[in-house]
């Protein structure tokens, strides 16, 4: 398995507070319990590691809808070996690192309010308009040598004002304390800008696809 994914894994089911991973000869099994959202099957090879022949078994296997595949793989790939019983998130993400060092994280600006808590392992942090309404969030999760940042957002009338760096900055702060030393997320292409201006580096693309036969195939 893929180390980086293996990380991104363990920090990513504290963040969300998914069960605990189950192992399979190729990756993980992860159950969420939500609409929309019941399992998740992560494939533990990146790239060219990842073959057609593991993916078409797994999904062949799948036949309840809300359950999502996740392989660090170009989906021009990946969508060629899955049937019509399947939709593929049109936006690829990407996996990226970056080392963590000890830093300061910059002020919020004036105006604004930043402040980050701590509750079962995940640190969040939110920043808060002049007016009081969301800028910018996100969390993280440390789990040993390694952080996984994850939910990143900021709010459309805050954007390009540094909220973005600001948030990110102080949760690697965070990890660092922690004892992190990797920084492991899973981005968007709207988020891959931001991250690269911070010193993150892709490591492999991401494809999502969620089983949702079209209703002719449910009746």
């Amino acid at each position: 398995m893929d180390g980086t994914v293996q990380a991104w894994v363990n920090g990513w089911v504290v963040s969300r507070g998914a069960a605990p991973p189950t192992a399979e000869p190729w990756g993980w099994t992860i159950d969420m319990g939500l609409h929309g959202h019941v399992t998740r099957h992560v494939f533990g090879a990146t790239g060219d590691g990842l073959d057609e022949t593991t993916v078409r078994k797994v999904a062949g296997a799948v036949t309840g809808h809300g359950v999502w595949l996740k392989a660090f793989r170009d989906p021009s790939a990946v969508s060629r070996w899955l049937d019509e019983n399947w939709w593929i998130d049109p936006e690829p993400g990407y996996l990226m690192t970056i080392p963590l060092t000890a830093g300061s994280a910059p002020a919020a600006p004036d105006g604004y309010r930043l402040r980050s808590w701590s509750r079962g392992g995940v640190t969040r942090v939110m920043v808060a308009a002049p007016d009081g309404s969301l800028a910018a969030r996100g969390q993280i999760a440390p789990t040993g040598e390694t952080a996984v940042v994850d939910q990143i957002e900021t709010a459309p009338d805050h954007r390009r004002k540094g909220m973005g760096s600001l948030v990110m900055r102080t949760l690697q702060d965070v990890a660092v304390r922690e004892g992190a030393r990797t920084g492991v997320l899973a981005g968007t292409p709207a988020g891959r800008g931001l991250y690269e201006a911070l010193g993150w580096t892709v490591m492999a693309p991401l494809t999502s696809a969620k089983y949702a036969p079209p209703a002719t195939a449910r009746d």
